[in-house]
């Protein structure tokens, strides 16, 4: 009777029972490390594939996160055909400042950038956003940086009237928000008509939405703020503006993805109060302004990803527990989020068997997916994985 009732649950939340282990063998095409494991802190990595079919990936690596100022931006290259990834090489270090959160992506036109964030003060609230560029990467090793600055942004006078304005819009019953909520969103108002705090601690995380008329749509999110803000760019990332606030209780490291009527859907890492969930939002202007976010009914305690696959359905991944990373789920759905009717784990540990979390995931010209993340199955045993996933297989396995 309670495993009926447990099924019974599942399902009332939209989202399918597991797929087997041995289901599992029948779409992993591929899985491996993308470096030896050892004992530096890897994290936060980012995935892109090339024209020529390579795939490169980037990752930050040192003896610590912001607190360490030999933290700097990795990469590796896995030759289209080969076997293994490319010996790790350089991609970017900020002299005598912690580097983290570097994501990887081709703009419109072809150009290779890579965006990440310098941490000043070893506060992610002073943190500043950096990129380069190339064109020319498809040879071995690391690319050819051709162009490098820094991305500033400066929300005005609108950026803290939305925030006040979303506040107030949020339902008094909030659920998971604790008594005090309303003391939080008064300073977090309070905070918003701060100049300088809001132009920077800006941070990067996941990959950017490109939309076919040049505009890149980058996520970003604040440690200080606890909410997120779009980077935009009308001409395919040469300048960039902010775009509004998109506010709630704890919603941070948005990933994106875009409904067939054209609405912008925002899936995001819960960093508020308990229960922990997905928190999701919905944008209509290309993501100029966006509705407060809510949670949704996906246990979360760390980064999301979001990707629309050949087919057009979604594929949604995370860690989908309320206590840990041990766990990594991959879910599908073919109603654009409204049920999640696939779901398989990648990583199935127990508690005390590690964490595999912050995962990059995109869609390759073949139609898998390519995925990375974090592997950490002890604190002295740290690297990268590779995943690669045939979509089609999962769907097909029910």
């Amino acid at each position: 009777m309670q495993k009926t009732r447990a099924l019974l649950f599942i399902i009332s939340l939209g989202i399918a029972p597991l797929i087997t282990s041995a289901q599992k063998q029948s779409f992993i095409i591929r899985e491996n490390l993308i470096f030896p494991e050892q004992p530096q802190h890897v994290h936060g990595s980012s995935i892109v594939e090339l024209p020529n079919g390579d795939v490169l990936a980037a990752w930050f690596q040192g003896s610590g996160e912001r607190s360490a100022d030999d933290v700097r931006i990795m990469g590796a290259r896995l030759v289209k055909g080969a076997s293994g990834w490319s010996k790790p090489f350089l991609m970017a270090d900020t002299p005598n400042l912690p580097d983290c959160n570097p994501v990887l992506f081709l703009n419109q036109k072809g150009k290779l950038f890579l965006v990440w964030i310098a941490v000043q003060a070893n506060e992610w609230e002073t943190s500043i956003l950096r990129y380069r560029t190339s064109t020319d990467f498809l040879s071995a090793g690391a690319p050819k940086w051709s162009w490098q600055d820094n991305i500033l942004l400066n929300p005005g006078k609108e950026f803290q009237e939305e925030v006040e304005k979303q506040f107030k819009e949020m339902p008094d019953l909030h659920r998971g928000w604790s008594t005090y909520a309303p003391e939080y969103d008064k300073m977090i108002v309070e905070a918003s008509k701060d100049r300088k705090k809001r132009t920077t601690g800006w941070m990067t995380r996941i990959k950017p939405f490109l939309l076919n008329d040049g505009r890149i749509i980058l996520p970003l999110y604040s440690d200080g703020y606890n909410f997120c803000l779009m980077a935009l760019s009308d001409d395919f990332g040469d300048t960039w503006t902010p775009g509004l606030p998109l506010v709630g209780r704890g919603p941070i490291q948005p990933a994106l993805i875009r409904k067939k009527d054209g609405t912008l859907v925002a899936y995001m890492r819960d960093s508020g109060d308990a229960p922990v969930r997905v928190h999701k939002s919905e944008s209509k202007d290309l993501g100029k302004s966006w509705t407060p976010s809510v949670k949704t009914d996906i246990p979360n305690t760390a980064s999301v990803e979001m990707l629309q696959l050949k087919d057009g359905k979604w594929a949604f991944l995370g860690n989908d527990i309320e206590d840990g990373r041990y766990k990594l789920s991959l879910y599908i759905s073919d109603d654009e989020g409204a049920t999640w009717k696939w779901k398989v784990r990648l990583e199935d540990k127990q508690k005390n068997e590690g964490g595999y979390s912050y995962p990059a995931m995109i869609l390759a010209a073949d139609g898998t997916v390519r995925i990375t993340y974090s592997s950490h199955p002890t604190n002295q045993t740290k690297s990268i994985k590779y995943v690669v996933v045939n979509p089609e297989a999962i769907t097909k396995a029910r």
